[in-house]
């Protein structure tokens, strides 16, 4: 299987964006929803690197 964390890193990045973006447009509730998805692929970009499988994050 290839390694896939920068791939993980990439979204929760764009993730992160959208939260900010999100922010900004007043819809809280959706960027709190993008800003948790964002912190859950960022762990699975850890997980990945470093060779394991991040159970229960998705």
């Amino acid at each position: 299987m290839p390694e896939r964390s920068r791939d993980w890193m990439d979204q929760a990045r764009r993730d992160l964006a959208s939260a900010r973006w999100m922010t900004r447009g007043g819809f809280h509730e959706w960027a709190c929803f993008a800003a948790q998805q964002a912190a859950e692929k960022a762990v699975e970009a850890v997980y990945a690197r470093l060779g394991g499988a991040a159970w229960g994050t998705r």
